[in-house]
């Protein structure tokens, strides 16, 4: 695989607390010049972009977003709002408290919710692996399957820590056929992004990579 032929995975994110327009009007330009799959950005600015790229660029937004534990109909409402404004894709934070008390049939139905109100537009669902075991790993690979979601994403890159490829390969033997895998956070080069491809991510949530394609440094989420 060529350097260049990664892009097309890669979510361009930039999710920091303090991020300008200038600085997401940017992202989208380098999402929009090096086709990026989507620009993933705060949910404030999802009107703004989408009618900055129009059909350029898919732009992706997160929601419950870093904790999770936001209540369901908190969380449906974000959803709702971010698709009104323009969003095409939509990345969503499981209640990790919820799991940790095997409350499953609660982010089953949190996540079927959040589902529905994309309808044919993607949903991915944040699991933060650094903060589960296996057995909680392998136990939200079968909550995902059976959602309807359209991936399963390892991290928010605001906890401990990010993708690894051990959890992208426990995805992997554990997913369903109707699961994709996004690996987020911490990505921090090409060789690493290409592991993460080759262990069966189609998604990256980074935003090293397109800096390391331009030859600047990979510095970031």
């Amino acid at each position: 695989m060529e350097d260049r032929d990664i892009l097309k995975y890669v979510d361009h994110t930039l999710l920091g607390q303090a991020s300008t327009w200038a600085e997401i009007r940017q992202i989208c330009d380098d999402g929009m010049e090096y086709k990026t799959a989507s620009v993933c950005i705060p949910p404030s600015y999802v009107k703004q972009a989408k009618e900055y790229v129009g059909d350029k660029l898919a732009i992706c937004t997160v929601i419950g977003f870093p904790n999770g534990y936001n209540t369901t109909a908190v969380k449906e409402f974000e959803t709702k709002e971010a698709l009104k404004e323009g969003a095409d894709e939509i990345d969503m934070v499981i209640n990790i408290g919820w799991l940790k008390d095997k409350k499953y049939d609660l982010i089953l139905n949190e996540i079927k919710t959040l589902k529905a109100a994309c309808g044919k537009k993607i949903l991915k669902v944040i699991i933060e692996t650094c903060l589960l075991t296996e057995e909680e790993k392998v136990k939200m690979c079968e909550i995902v399957t059976e959602s309807g979601a359209d991936f399963i994403k390892t991290s928010t890159g605001f906890s401990k820590a990010g993708a690894t490829f051990e959890d992208i390969a426990l995805f992997a033997k554990n997913v369903g056929p109707n699961v994709k895998m996004k690996a987020a956070g911490g990505i921090s080069s090409l060789d690493d992004a290409k592991k993460f491809l080759s262990l069966g991510a189609t998604r990256l949530g980074t935003s090293r990579i397109v800096k390391l394609i331009k030859g600047q440094q990979g510095s970031g989420y």
